[in-house]
């Protein structure tokens, strides 16, 4: 079974913004802001939704930027995860029960502290780059192996 997920990547030209994860999948590594897409609801309804619930941003423009798959060896379901870069939003970051967000430099981004993929797809996104990946997990720490198509955004 495919889990269609949402992710949302908030930057301005020199930070980009983070949340801890506090509770459930992936507690304790910063991400971005995103999660399960409800019923109903389209992939960029679940990314606005989960990124006001998450850090109380409210996204006024989304821009899909690809499609990350992962499966895990431990579990029969893969994860499709619809990634936005949020080119505009109102509000202030402000801690929730799920996340507590922190802008880092564009040059100091935690790394070693997030999922293990997301070294491999995150810099091409920061380019610009439209990123469409698939990642094979042993475990939630052990990738296995992975592939990622990049391709430069349209210009119209």
């Amino acid at each position: 079974m495919v889990k269609p997920l949402t992710l949302c990547v908030v930057r301005n030209d020199t930070h980009i913004l983070l949340g801890m994860k506090k509770r459930g999948f992936g507690a304790g590594r910063w991400n971005g802001f995103g999660g399960k897409v409800g019923l109903g609801e389209t992939v960029e309804e679940a990314a606005r939704r989960e990124l006001l619930e998450e850090c109380g941003l409210d996204a006024r423009v989304l821009e899909k930027r690809g499609v990350l798959r992962f499966e895990f060896a431990t579990s029969p379901d893969a994860l499709e995860v619809h990634v936005f870069g949020v080119v505009k939003y109102e509000g202030q970051p402000v801690e929730s029960e799920e996340m507590k967000p922190h802008w880092f430099r564009l040059t100091d981004i935690p790394f070693d502290k997030m999922w293990p993929d997301d070294r491999h797809w995150l810099p091409l996104f920061l380019e610009g780059k439209r990123v469409d990946g698939r990642f094979y997990f042993l475990d939630d720490d052990t990738l296995l192996h992975f592939s990622i198509h990049e391709e430069l955004p349209q210009t119209v």
